[in-house]
């Protein structure tokens, strides 16, 4: 059974439909992406993902990586398709043309993620963060680092990472322990040891750049004191060739459950006092810089976990349509009744219903965050700018947390559809799930993502992005409500009203004595109102299907249907089960944060 990774009908769907992305080619700045442009764009990222990145998958994670005297081979079928993806343009699709990129809009780009994460993420995961350290450098780098630096990252030529992680300092960064000294030409020499860095050795490229938190001898203990360089694998002359190395050495990588494919690894600095690093941007700024970075991890790690759920579950209905296995419920006392395909049983149908209103809702709210970026570079009016900029902060959590937590979800069905061929290594599934798991941990867990939420997001500008959000949803219930989807509507206005108001307790409740009490139910916060921004994005899909649908041509109308019943199984046997645990978020019991230590057993 071949194998599908995103469904080219979905994304056209959000793209064209749903965001009418072609309406941002009016602007100068994306004049150039009409839709046709946009179309062929997505052609020929799918075409390599299919191609080229899918075959890599099974392969790259089933020969993972070696670890040898201090380097990293990558599996060799991923010389080819990085190869092939660093010729295509595709590291920095969204930037600058001057520095390698194609300029295209973050919509559009994330389209094209879509195939290539879902393709084979842990391969991705080179270019990936090779994007994210370029950033860096094109934001808070001097001239002179950009020229060294900036197009080299951005072709591919060489690779990034991000050094945040110590064996004491992990989501405490404040506790790292990374010094930096400095050196009379301007220098600082680094010191220090960092873990878990995704990428951090490997045979792809000739250099690799490394953004290092450190903290500069006399700096103020804590955050405050944290500044950023910029640490070459390799150094770099004048001129541009590559100097003497730079005392970065691979100490060893981690055998992990998933992600086979990336190098994740132990890295010494200046173990020989031999490793040189230039300051990127202010001294003591450098958590504020890299958060630019990590707010874009966040959202890719966000599509990673999306790209594993996306896949798993269509793989999971082409399976049930082929699979034979029982007779149709209705034909239980025929002895003579044929057994017939798993997608007819009702049971199957409820968890592929559940999956796929999922991975579109998923698929909306993502596309929808880059979107929001799209509309901030297209748009002069100041007021506008910062609304789409705090909608973009409020919603990272749950692109990143909500999300990853729920395609995870998403894989374990995609199993279960399968049955015992989904737990075997002939079949896709145990991988994708496998691979999904790590998105819910790298990047902040989930539980920081939730308290990011609670503890920042929800107060911030005074709640102005949290009115606005509900704004937005309040307007596509309207929407929905012109087109003859009353019922739907009011179900999701109700627990619109309801969000509003458990946001209003919890966020009290945060900066009240039961302050512990709050932030116990902080993921669980997170999780309803993910659930309500999803079953937002499913009606407003609904709305637009349901407009459609008496004009539409029978290919179309049966995808309409679709997405109509997609927002009616979320918004009615799914969203109920959000309002209860909205009901436990307002009760606000203590018992988590009252409970013993003693008490957890386990001695």
């Amino acid at each position: 059974m071949a194998q599908v990774i995103a469904d080219r009908r979905d994304v056209d769907f959000v793209l064209h439909e749903q965001l009418e992305v072609g309406e941002l080619s009016k602007s100068d700045k994306f004049a150039e992406f009409t839709r046709k442009t946009v179309d062929l764009i997505i052609n020929e990222a799918r075409n390599l993902a299919v191609k080229e990145i899918l075959p890599t998958r099974k392969p790259g994670d089933e020969e993972g990586c070696k670890f040898e005297n201090g380097k990293v081979t990558v599996p060799e079928c991923f010389h080819r398709a990085f190869e092939l993806f660093c010729e295509g343009e595709w590291v920095a699709a969204t930037e600058d043309p001057e520095w390698g990129g194609q300029g295209m809009p973050r919509t559009v780009a994330l389209a094209t993620a879509d195939y290539f994460n879902g393709a084979n993420y842990p391969f991705i995961m080179y270019p990936g963060l090779t994007h994210g350290a370029g950033k860096l450098v094109e934001t808070f780098g001097t001239d002179e680092q950009k020229r060294i630096y900036l197009k080299n990252m951005y072709t591919g030529k060489w690779g990034g990472t991000m050094l945040l992680t110590e064996p004491e300092a992990g989501s405490d960064v404040g506790a790292l322990t990374t010094t930096a000294s400095r050196n009379d030409d301007g220098t600082f020499s680094i010191t220090g040891s960092k873990i878990f860095i995704s990428s951090g050795e490997n045979d792809l490229v000739e250099n690799i750049i490394h953004p290092v938190l450190a903290r500069i001898e006399g700096a103020p203990a804590g955050t405050k004191g944290i500044s950023l360089f910029l640490v070459p694998k390799y150094r770099v002359n004048e001129d541009g060739s590559l100097g003497e190395f730079n005392d970065v050495v691979c100490t060893g990588i981690e055998h992990k459950m998933g992600i086979h494919g990336n190098s994740t690894c132990s890295l010494t600095l200046g173990g020989k006092g031999q490793c040189i690093g230039t300051l990127l941007g202010e001294e003591n700024k450098g958590m504020k810089a890299m958060f630019l970075m990590m707010n874009e991890a966040r959202a890719l790690v966000g599509m990673q976990g999306f790209s594993c759920a996306s896949a798993s579950y269509l793989n999971a209905v082409n399976y049930a349509r082929e699979r034979v296995q029982g007779k149709n419920l209705l034909q239980m006392m025929d002895p003579d009744a044929p057994a017939v395909p798993i997608i007819q049983h009702p049971d199957v149908r409820r968890m592929l219903l559940k999956m796929k209103c999922l991975v579109e809702g998923m698929r909306s709210l993502l596309y929808y965050h880059g979107y929001l970026d799209d509309l901030l570079h297209t748009t002069d009016d100041e007021k506008k700018k910062a609304k789409y900029q705090g909608m973009i902060e409020l919603l990272t959590p749950i692109a990143k947390g909500y999300v990853t937590d729920r395609a995870f979800d998403v894989c374990s069905e995609g199993i279960q559809v399968y049955g015992g061929y989904g737990f075997i290594k002939e079949f896709p599934q145990e991988q994708l799930m496998r691979d999904c798991k790590i998105t819910q941990i790298y990047e902040g867990t989930n539980g920081i993502q939730a308290m990011d939420l609670l503890g920042r997001k929800l107060g911030m500008h005074k709640g102005r992005p949290v009115m606005d959000l509900l704004g937005e949803m309040n307007k596509s219930i309207a929407k929905a409500r012109e087109v003859g989807l009353e019922d739907l509507a009011a179900d999701l206005q109700a627990s619109v009203n309801k969000l509003g108001e458990v946001g209003m307790n919890i966020g009290t409740a945060a900066m009240s004595p039961k302050v512990l009490n709050a932030f116990s139910f902080a993921h669980p916060f997170m999780e309803v109102t993910g659930d309500v921004t999803i079953a937002w994005m499913l009606l407003w899909r609904a709305g637009i299907a349901a407009g459609k649908m008496e004009k539409a041509k029978k290919k179309d109308k049966v995808f309409y249907e679709g997405q109509i019943k997609s927002a009616e199984y979320f918004i009615k046997a799914m969203l109920p089960i959000t309002l209860g645990k909205m009901n436990a978020i307002l009760a606000n019991n203590g018992a988590a944060v009252e409970i013993s230590e003693d008490a957890f057993g386990g001695k």
